[in-house]
């Protein structure tokens, strides 16, 4: 459980503190702690991230890490300490409030960011209410907001529902719909006569049907790729994987063998601007079927209700006779050997590829809006590594607060390293979750971009303009500020050259992550990956087009 304590939430934590079952963990503000519940929730797979503030002021600084949560599909329970429900009568001017009485503001305010809310008034509904904005956080994927007023917190319920199981499956298919899309599926399939390949984004990890891809890529072996926000929803070793696709940004044989299909199965998709090269997709509907959470669309045609969780299985085992053919179909290799570059400069072109060598079975890879996340796209992760990035939202310095809870799950589950690639500029925002990591004893490997800036910024406008600056901190001192113990419970490291990197990452005293490590990466100032510039030059044309339809009007 993540947050803050506040005068309106101690009572609740106190009985936190006393339940063995349950990990606090203090944060240093709570937009760092909703981050935090956030990259939690992305790696303990099949769980939720929890986060407890304090009424006002404290839910409202952790406002833009639950938005970010419900944009990109990601299950957190926001637990809020309130004043008594008979202070919520009376309206008295307390301090955290408005001072106008309306205590209900920031549960609207919520509501806008969350899928379901429960405000708790009496002990006989409060259970079910509980379970009910719990249900609705698994199935939904999506925050939920939960708020537990001072009196309430001490009164005893009724331990009855807890003997049964929350029911955290999505609702059966209509039998009749489904057996139609079904048929409708495969009279595709026949037309396209098993030039089919299939595309994983986001919501196949959010929605929680990975297993089922497996099996259906597995027992159909048609050629699968994946959009950006769906980076290690397959395993990118896997032979029958091709790679990133990204409308025009993708790399020339992928556009080809994906825009070239005579079908294409799309498998979660979040069609988002730098999910899709700025809407760059050249997939026409008509050879288009779309499984998504809670419906899907074949062709033009939108059947809600039919879900991807359960329609998958069915779809697999009506496709499986025709893997022997499927197995004929041509997949482009996804490699990315080291460029050979005739100088010593730590280039984002040659960094990438490098890194990936570094990479290990389950890391936990986690990329910060901007050269970090474009840069890591391209390069295949070794299998079974989870891959965290925030594409769609895109709030910098996310990460920071996300490695936090990253790691913490990677612990629980026993996963590999947790290893973060974050900008200067991020860095800046969110840096002093750094003294939590120290203090929980997580021991992520952070390498910290120091390219002068935003470098992002400058790509989109403002290339040399001052407000993409930054003051240049002393990095390598930050652990060490933030209680790290140098050679004991941390270690910071400068490095200027390809070689001076390639040494530290060969050394098998760092690879093995026994303590919390920060590399301060001396980059060029307008140096970025080239999927970068170019997503940079299609939104500052969307951009200028904008400006000048509002300048004109």
């Amino acid at each position: 459980m993540f947050g803050l304590p506040g005068d309106f939430n101690l009572g609740f934590l106190d009985y936190v503190e006393d339940n063995k079952s349950i990990e606090w963990v203090g944060n240093c503000n709570e937009l760092n702690a909703s981050y935090a519940a956030d990259g939690y929730a992305r790696v303990k797979d099949g769980s939720i991230g929890v986060l407890l503030t304090t009424f006002g002021v404290g839910e409202l600084s952790a406002t833009n890490g639950i938005a970010g949560a419900f944009s990109e599909h990601v299950p957190v329970l926001h637990i809020v300490g309130v004043p008594s429900t008979s202070q919520q009568k009376s309206k008295p001017m307390l301090h955290h409030t408005l001072g106008d009485g309306r205590f209900d503001a920031y549960l609207k305010a919520a509501q806008q960011f969350t899928i379901s809310q429960a405000s708790l008034n009496n002990k006989r509904t409060a259970a079910a209410e509980i379970d009910r904005v719990l249900t609705d956080c698994v199935i939904m994927a999506r925050p939920v907001y939960l708020m537990l007023p001072t009196d309430l917190v001490h009164e005893k319920i009724p331990a009855k529902r807890l003997q049964t199981p929350l029911n955290t499956q999505p609702q059966e298919n209509d039998p009749e719909v489904e057996a139609f899309v079904l048929d409708e599926i495969m009279k595709l399939v026949k037309q396209a006569e098993e030039d089919i390949i299939i595309l994983v984004d986001a919501c196949a990890v959010r929605h929680g049907v990975k297993e089922e891809m497996r099996e259906l890529l597995q027992r159909t072996h048609f050629p699968v790729f994946s959009a950006p926000m769906g980076k290690t929803a397959v395993p990118e070793t896997y032979e029958r994987y091709g790679g990133m696709y990204v409308g025009s940004i993708s790399r020339p044989e992928v556009k080809e063998r994906v825009e070239n299909a005579r079908l294409i199965l799309s498998v979660g998709a979040l069609k988002s601007d730098f999910n899709t090269g700025n809407f760059t997709y050249h997939i026409p509907a008509t050879k288009t079927v779309e499984l998504h959470s809670d419906h899907t669309r074949v062709q033009f045609a939108a059947y809600h209700g039919i879900g991807m969780k359960r329609l998958l299985p069915k779809l697999t085992a009506r496709l499986q006779p025709l893997n022997e053919g499927a197995k004929l179909l041509s997949v482009p290799k996804f490699l990315s050997p080291v460029p050979q570059e005739d100088n010593q400069i730590i280039s984002q072109n040659w960094l990438w590829p490098r890194v990936a060598q570094f990479f290990r079975p389950k890391d936990v890879i986690v990329a910060e809006t901007g050269t970090s996340s474009f840069g890591i796209l391209d390069v295949p992760l070794p299998h079974g590594a989870i891959f965290v990035s925030q594409i769609l939202w895109g709030s910098i310095g996310w990460t920071v607060g996300s490695t936090l809870g990253a790691a913490l799950a990677a612990r629980e589950r026993q996963l590999g390293r947790t290893i973060l690639f974050v900008g200067d500029g991020s860095l800046q925002l969110t840096v002093q979750e750094l003294s939590v990591m120290l203090r929980t004893g997580v021991t992520p490997i952070i390498f910290v971009l120091n390219n002068s800036g935003y470098t992002i910024e400058r790509f989109l406008h403002g290339e040399q303009a001052k407000y993409n600056d930054i003051t240049n901190w002393k990095w390598t001192s930050l652990l060490e500020t933030f209680g790290g113990i140098e050679g004991k419970t941390s270690q910071s490291y400068t490095v200027r050259t390809k070689d001076e990197l390639s040494k530290l990452l060969d050394d098998e005293s760092f690879a093995k992550a026994d303590k919390i490590q920060l590399v301060e990466l001396i980059m060029e100032k307008l140096d970025a990956p080239n999927s970068l510039k170019v997503q940079a030059e299609l939104s500052g044309q969307t951009n200028k087009y904008i400006s000048l339809g509002l300048k004109t009007a």
